[in-house]
């Protein structure tokens, strides 16, 4: 039986990574440092990222999906921290039953987080 999903997303920089993750509120898991390679978590979410020094931002595809509640008050906890917000991707009802809002990460990776309504 499938228990969880831990997205892996490429990055360039680990430090870069991991501090744009931290502003969005998710922390370091582990104790261990691994080389090329970073595991985060905020709440029931963990993502992982892999060292691809060599990605071309604007050729990487790297998307997830973000199910959460209470979707407003972090988006205007984002807006407060001055996180920029994808220009195409605002708070806005979709018409398939979503209030979303979309971010990009320094390596482009598309996060999309959104709530039932």
């Amino acid at each position: 039986m499938l228990t969880h999903i831990h997205p892996k997303l490429p990055m360039r920089q680990k430090s870069a990574t991991k501090a744009f993750y931290k502003s969005l509120g998710f922390k370091t898991l582990g104790d261990v440092d691994y080389e090329g390679y970073l595991m985060l978590k905020m709440d029931a979410i963990e993502l992982h990222f892999f060292e691809f020094k060599t990605l071309n931002p604007l050729e990487n595809y790297g998307q997830v999906y973000i199910r959460l509640d209470d979707i407003e008050t972090f988006y205007q906890t984002l807006i407060a921290k001055h996180i920029a917000i994808h220009p195409n991707g605002s708070l806005k009802q979709q018409p398939w039953g979503q209030l979303e809002f979309s971010v990009l990460d320094p390596d482009s990776n598309l996060l999309t987080f959104g709530q039932a309504v």
